[in-house]
């Protein structure tokens, strides 16, 4: 890790001139890189990734703790490469938890030392498996005082996922009711502790080891799907269904389960594997078609709301996550814990299904 001398800033507050801030700012650090698309032994650790420069809106995170998302193992595998592939080499990873190392000029929620969580956009190039991190200002926010850095770098780009979904498309209200289809999983379980918090009706699918665990969040009704009728043990109609496992057969049932006005939301839109099979100029508009020929059928047929569902920066919705999280009422459960230097054993056991929960990744 190479350090320059301290950088000192001087602000305009009311017409007086203060100093704003006295920071060090770290120009290179340790980071896991991405040079090619693979299995987990493509992962390097290199000691001396440089970290850019700060934009006014950016912060520099020391980051402590990094959670695996599928969409870590499915980018590192070559999903989206038709955008990523130029790109190479990458640094994975979107969720963080760790303390404010430096702050952009324009920044104003945040100060050097506050503890930090939050998560980066799927497309960034830059992601969150490095001893230092750079988010925007509207993509963090305090971390939980109740929580720990582990248990907060679980949280953020699953439970805006869901966020986005819930409150971004199909707009819960108080009293609706809501189908998670896939509960069990990170953006399941979320969506059932924030519609609940939101004080609307949740059923659920999900697989038998994860039933006691979602009835706890507050869902009224989880079925077992690998042992049950699903279309006979659901009864009535939804306001919403989020479907986190995508598929013809979840999307035939979730666009069934659905009142007319009701809202189907899957987080398995065709954008990214499109591109990858005909190309960015080609891929792209082909998806565009795709979504619009759908929500139009489903329209017509069923008179619903079609969606993709992609998780985006919200900072009212982090902060609603974060008070949710400090209260106990949002939390998504770490399965296991490794040392950053075992991120390849990490990815390994998560490709190989040997850990069905949130695996973390915990920085010295």
């Amino acid at each position: 890790m190479q350090v320059l001398k301290a950088h000192r800033t001087i602000g305009i507050n009311d017409s007086v001139r203060s100093l704003r801030f006295v920071r060090y700012m770290v120009t290179r650090c340790r980071a896991v890189v991405l040079p090619r698309f693979g299995g987990p032994e493509v992962l390097e650790i290199r000691p001396d990734v440089e970290v850019p420069d700060l934009k006014p809106n950016e912060v520099l995170v020391r980051t402590r703790a990094v959670s695996i998302n599928p969409l870590d193992t499915r980018m590192r595998s070559g999903y989206g490469r038709s955008l990523f592939e130029p790109l190479l080499p990458l640094i994975l990873g979107r969720d963080v938890s760790g303390e404010v190392a430096a702050t952009g000029a324009s920044v104003r929620s945040l100060s050097v030392g506050q503890e930090v969580f939050g998560a980066l956009h799927p497309t960034a190039v830059r992601g969150t498996y490095a001893d230092y991190a750079v988010l925007s200002e509207d993509e963090l926010t305090l971390k939980p005082v109740s929580v720990t850095h582990v248990e907060a770098s679980a949280i953020p780009f699953a439970a805006l996922t869901a966020w986005r979904a819930l409150k971004g498309t199909a707009r819960i209200t108080e009293g609706q009711s809501l189908l998670v289809i896939g509960g069990g999983g990170a953006v399941g379980f979320s969506a059932i502790q924030l519609s609940v918090a939101a004080g609307c009706h949740v059923a659920t699918t999900c697989g038998s080891k994860s039933i006691e665990r979602v009835l706890a969040a507050g869902a009224e009704q989880a079925v077992d799907y690998t042992a049950e009728d699903i279309e006979l043990a659901i009864k009535g109609k939804f306001d919403a269904v989020l479907d986190t496992i995508g598929g013809p057969e979840t999307e035939r049932l979730g666009i069934n389960f659905l009142k007319r006005g009701g809202h189907y939301m899957t987080l398995h839109g065709e954008a990214a594997s499109l591109a990858d099979a005909y190309g960015l100029a080609v891929g792209l508009p082909v998806a565009t078609a795709v979504l619009l020929k759908k929500r139009l059928q489903y329209w017509y047929s069923h008179g619903i709301e079609y969606s993709y569902i992609y998780m985006r920066a919200d900072a009212e919705g982090l902060d609603e996550i974060r008070r949710l999280s400090e209260a106990g009422k949002l939390k998504i459960p770490v399965d296991k814990t490794f040392p950053i230097i075992q991120v390849k054993e990490a990815h390994e056991a998560k490709d190989k299904r040997l850990i069905s929960g949130k695996v973390v990744l915990e920085f010295d």
